[in-house]
């Protein structure tokens, strides 16, 4: 039970990370989501737009640790520490 609340967890924290850079580009940007992250690479600003959609992984976190589902926050932090690295080689 433990390893499917983690990969949850994980799973939140992919899919907050994206709604994050979502909202971002939507909001922030004169551009679509897809160009928005091609003009963000090219303009080596990918990093930084990443960092911006992880701040809903910290929601997240706080409201499933708020809700005892420890294992589910252990994958959000899981999520944060790959899509980090992601970041490091992107």
């Amino acid at each position: 039970m433990n390893k499917k609340e983690i990969v949850i967890g994980f799973a939140i924290g992919i899919i907050g990370s994206i709604l994050g850079i979502f909202i971002f580009i939507t909001f922030f940007t004169d551009f679509n989501f897809i160009t928005g992250i091609q003009v963000m690479k090219s303009e080596g600003k990918l990093g930084k737009l990443i960092t911006l959609g992880s701040i809903l992984d910290l929601v997240a976190f706080a409201v499933l640790l708020r809700f005892n589902k420890e294992f589910m926050a252990r994958g959000v932090v899981l999520a944060v520490i790959v899509i980090a690295i992601l970041t490091l080689f992107a």
